[in-house]
């Protein structure tokens, strides 16, 4: 089994990067959802809404990315740019960009970094095989996975079986939580082929037990017996 791609989400709902290595503590991916769109009343931009999230229309249309790696430990070097579908750039923290994002989803919010609690929906990290998303005819970044999982043989949703288990991810020991149950951010396509066929869960929820580096290509192997599945 192998690592075949790396995903980090800068800012909370909004589409993200592809990237060779990502440095991972107890938290997930360091500056993975690190910023997220936030509301006068301190809701988070989702693509549902809950009793922390608020669903705002069109945030998967913007995009979020760094300028250089974030820092272990100590958060982003520098807040994220964010473009928006026309093609306009600012970095988080810059007014015109609360501005132009306020503009985009028709509400009054801004462009903030996380605090006390992290913006994860689930779990620090979420993994996905290459023949779950083959069965679903879904992109990583549609299932906004962190980790995707190459394992000749290995049929759709084998992976669901691993929990309770633990995978090294090159040099990052993590501990398989539960299946990832799907919502409307994956569409409405996807979203019914998952409840048809799998009870409305694809890829996993990770747990990171000893952080560290993952690159892509890395070798991913389990630490418990019936891990592979």
């Amino acid at each position: 089994m192998r690592v075949v791609s790396l995903h980090r989400y800068p800012v909370k709902s909004m589409a993200g990067e592809t990237v060779d290595r990502v440095l991972v503590d107890r938290r997930g991916i360091v500056g993975d959802r690190a910023w997220a769109v936030v509301d006068p009343d301190g809701k988070l931009g989702s693509g549902k809404s809950t009793r922390r999230f608020r669903r705002m229309e069109g945030l998967e249309r913007l995009a979020a990315r760094y300028d250089g790696d974030p820092a272990p430990d100590t958060g982003p070097v520098a807040g994220p740019i964010v473009t928006l579908p026309d093609g306009r750039s600012w970095p988080a923290g810059d007014p015109a960009l609360d501005a132009a994002v306020t503009a985009h989803v028709g509400r009054p919010v801004r462009v903030a970094a996380e605090s006390a609690v992290p913006h994860h929906d689930e779990g620090p990290l979420h993994l996905v095989t290459t023949a779950t998303l083959a069965r679903l005819g879904a992109e990583a970044a549609l299932l906004r996975a962190n980790v995707v999982l190459d394992a000749p043989g290995l049929a759709a949703f084998a992976e669901d079986g691993w929990t309770g288990r633990e995978l090294l991810l090159g040099g990052v020991l993590v501990r398989v939580r539960e299946p990832m149950a799907r919502c409307v951010m994956v569409g409405r396509r996807v979203l019914h082929e998952v409840a048809e066929v799998n009870d409305g869960c694809a890829g996993l929820v990770l747990d990171v037990v000893d952080g560290g580096t993952v690159w892509l290509g890395d070798e991913v192997r389990p630490m418990s017996v019936g891990a592979t599945g």
